[in-house]
């Protein structure tokens, strides 16, 4: 009776020494040209610095090295849905991370399927990722819609609220709003107008004019709440002062840069939203070396994609530990379901149903008038899964 548990332990060890003198190739596929540049190299820097740590330096898990391959998809889906299938394919990597765009992202996600090898989504944020376009292979470390628009409607919603959307017309705005919509009706806010913009759109005039006259019709707290990537809309919204008709800005958070920004537009200060991060928040010894780390490397602290990045290397070397390193897709998938680590935002885990990370999100309250040469959000409430209730999206 304990010769197949025994035969099992035999075959996995076996695996484990056939593979023990190969490197681990990882590619990693991010938008480093496009609008969404800044976020691609803030992701590869974290990648780095989360193998970095959970390496304690060495590169090696299990006895193999860590081998990185990059490639850049551009912010084009047919792009990244090539690389990929060449990294699969002619590189012969391991398993993939990438997908900054949720577009790009999910131009990805049937690739891994026809491949079978494991795909780490890292930066793309749609509900779909991890919902309807949903397969096996597919693992997600960043935040997905539902988490922001959960934490953003728990931060601004209440009895009496009426609030207006502004959303880049993709997946990502998409699925953002529908999320949002959902989420602001158990707090007994009323949504009431949805406008869609395109990603490359640079004068928001006659979608906020749109905005302001609906939200006119209305009575009551009326915010205006921001779903955006790229190019933030934000300083160009607050310049139009919709203070004036009573009107506030809301949005989820912000990188280092836009923030900088922000600091000069003084209808912004008092805003409110949820952020996935920033580095003053979260109290724990991964963000603190992180924290130091980054500010002495770069003279700067870390940003938002920066911590995003390193929970994805972490991610990485934890089920990669968990297998001993073997990377065969079927050892590897349920290793990873499930699977929970410590992060930069604390203990993270990946949802076993939907490879979803679940995670914290910070509420916050911006504060303009600071000796940062940004504004600065300042932590109102901590929201844990267990405030959030994500729901599970896809059908498996």
């Amino acid at each position: 009776m304990r010769l197949l548990p025994l035969i099992a332990v035999l075959l996995f060890a076996g695996a484990a020494g056939a593979q023990s003198d190969k490197p681990i190739k990882v590619a990693l596929i991010g938008d480093r040209t496009g609008p969404l540049e800044a976020y691609a190299k803030q992701l590869g820097t974290g990648f780095r610095m989360g193998l970095e740590f959970a390496t304690h330096g060495t590169m090696m898990v299990a006895g193999r090295k860590l081998e990185i391959i990059d490639k850049d998809s551009q912010t084009k889906p047919d792009v990244g849905r090539n690389l990929l299938a060449e990294a699969y394919g002619d590189d012969n990597v391991d398993l993939a991370i990438g997908g900054t765009s949720s577009a790009v992202a999910l131009a990805m996600l049937p690739v891994a399927q026809d491949y079978k090898k494991v795909l780490i989504v890292d930066g793309a944020v749609a509900d779909s990722i991890t919902g309807d376009k949903w397969n096996r292979y597919i693992f997600r470390v960043d935040r997905n819609s539902s988490q922001d628009a959960v934490s953003n409607a728990l931060s601004i919603g209440k009895p009496g609220v009426v609030v207006a959307t502004l959303a880049q017309d993709y997946a990502f705005g998409r699925d953002g709003v529908a999320a949002f919509k959902t989420a602001l009706q158990a707090t007994g806010a009323k949504l009431v107008h949805e406008e869609y913009a395109p990603p490359t759109t640079t004068d928001f005039t006659a979608p906020a004019q749109r905005i302001f006259d609906a939200l006119a019709k209305e009575s009551g707290e009326k915010i205006l709440f921001v779903i955006g990537a790229g190019a933030d809309p934000m300083p160009k919204l607050g310049a139009l002062d919709p203070k004036r008709l009573g009107i506030q800005l809301a949005t989820g958070g912000a990188i280092l840069p836009s923030l900088k920004a922000y600091k000069s537009v003084p209808s912004l200060e008092g805003m409110q939203g949820a952020t996935y991060y920033y580095y003053a928040m979260p109290h724990n010894p991964v963000n603190d070396w992180l924290v130091a780390e980054h500010q002495k490397r770069f003279n700067e602290p870390p940003d938002f994609f920066t911590a995003n990045g390193m929970i994805t290397g972490l991610a990485l070397v934890a089920a990669l530990e968990k297998t001993k390193g073997v990377t065969d897709p079927e050892t590897l998938i349920p290793a990873m379901e499930g699977l929970s680590f410590e992060s930069p935002k604390g203990t993270v885990q990946f949802r076993a149903e939907d490879h979803q990370l679940l995670q914290s999100m910070y509420g916050y309250k911006l504060q303009l008038a600071t000796d940062q040469p940004w504004a600065v959000p300042v932590l109102t409430h901590e929201f844990t899964g267990a405030d959030m209730k994500i729901p599970i999206a896809n059908k498996r």
